[in-house]
């Protein structure tokens, strides 16, 4: 495989979609709110595309294993083109209910079809390199999208939407131009027998559980952090942006940068584990908080520690599944959302109680994920030499 070209084509490709994705983030809740929606409803709309994604990744996973990568990622990326364009055209609340729901279908087809396109195109030896540049896209995608999106909601509320669907149409050109298919079309009869839950066997169900606790840590977090940082150091809305690109893009350097070394010197296990360490500390650091520095350094450590371990995660999955790559990522993708389901509301009513309370709780519930997952180590068939 070219490896060589393929990852900084994934790159690219993974960042335009992220981008997209980012530019509505901070237009969406005034969007809405223009047409009359209520805080319950603002949450159900912004819920409603992480609920189509919990349901959808492994399916479209174990599709992309059938017929190839490519043409799923097109439908993913085409998904989100129709669905930023429909919210841009809405006039109506059930209108932006309904795009956010498909653009949850299809669009839940990217994120596990890329991760299997890099475990396709990979060696064992940099199979978390490449993990990690697909994180790194992402996380830089967070960064600019809703800078950007803020920029253009300047114009009017719809411009953000718009500028999002030409970026996934301008995306999926760049797909069907330049990136190559890595995989065989398999037979029907071939994959039959293969349900999306041979996926989780066993063996490797401890990793979905991994990243289901680490992903409802980081939720709570990322939704309950612009209160407390405001209660605690009166930090105002700009300066959050700031600490919040500050951490992704300490988040993306990590991620793209050191991931592939890390691994390939201590391997995937030990990375996770140093990472959930790393974490545990940084949540543990956020709870002294008092200014604009100290948030920026104890959020940036978190961020630090959190984003080697997705990519590691995935490497390690797609190393030891018995299923087809596709449909182990996609459940991965799966558990993923449901954290980030659970997370925010869970974040809120601890935050609610005390406003320590949502980092307590993520130290605590990356500690189990570290015990989790050393018991998942200790039990591992797959000799360490797989991971160097």
């Amino acid at each position: 495989m070219q490896t060589k070209t393929a990852l900084p084509i994934l790159f690219v490709v993974m960042f335009l979609v992220m981008v997209g994705f980012g530019i509505i983030i901070p237009v969406l809740p005034f969007y809405a709110e223009q047409m009359g929606a209520n805080p319950t409803e603002l949450g159900l709309l912004m819920s409603i595309y992480s609920l189509m994604q919990l349901i959808f990744a492994p399916i479209w996973g174990r599709v992309s294993d059938r017929i190839g990568r490519k043409p799923v990622m097109m439908m993913g990326i085409a998904g989100l083109c129709l669905s930023f364009f429909i919210q841009a055209i809405s006039t109506q609340l059930w209108m932006l209910f309904a795009a956010r729901t498909i653009g949850g279908i299809l669009s839940s087809a990217n994120m596990p079809t890329a991760m299997a396109y890099v475990a396709d195109i990979t060696t064992d030896e940099n199979r978390a390199k490449g993990m990690g540049i697909v994180g790194a896209a992402t996380g830089l995608g967070f960064v600019f999208g809703p800078a950007i999106g803020g920029i253009f909601s300047k114009i009017n509320l719809n411009m953000p939407f718009f500028l999002a669907s030409a970026s996934s149409f301008l995306t999926l050109v760049l797909v069907f131009i330049l990136l190559k298919e890595t995989k065989e079309k398999t037979s029907g009869e071939s994959l039959k027998n293969n349900s999306i839950w041979k996926a989780f066997n066993r063996h490797v169900s401890v990793l979905f559980f991994v990243q289901l606790l680490i992903s409802l840590s980081l939720s709570g977090l990322e939704a309950t952090f612009a209160y407390f940082a405001s209660k605690r150091a009166g930090l105002s809305p700009s300066q959050l942006g700031y600490i919040f690109m500050t951490m992704g893009f300490g988040s993306a350097l990590v991620q793209g940068g050191l991931v592939g070394r890390f691994t390939k010197k201590y391997g995937e296990r030990a990375v996770i584990l140093g990472g959930m360490v790393v974490s545990a500390f940084g949540f543990g650091l956020i709870l002294l908080v008092h200014s604009f520095t100290t948030a920026a350094i104890f959020l940036t450590i978190f961020g630090l520690g959190n984003g080697v371990i997705r990519p590691s995660v995935s490497s390690l999955l797609t190393k030891t599944t018995t299923s087809g790559h596709g449909s182990a990522t996609g459940l991965l993708s799966s558990f993923d959302s449901l954290g980030r389901i659970i997370g925010p509301p869970l974040g809120g009513w601890l935050f609610s109680l005390s406003v320590g309370l949502p980092y307590i709780s993520g130290t605590i519930i990356t500690i189990i994920a570290f015990i989790l997952f050393l018991r998942f180590r200790s039990q591992s068939h797959v000799t360490n030499s797989m991971e160097h």
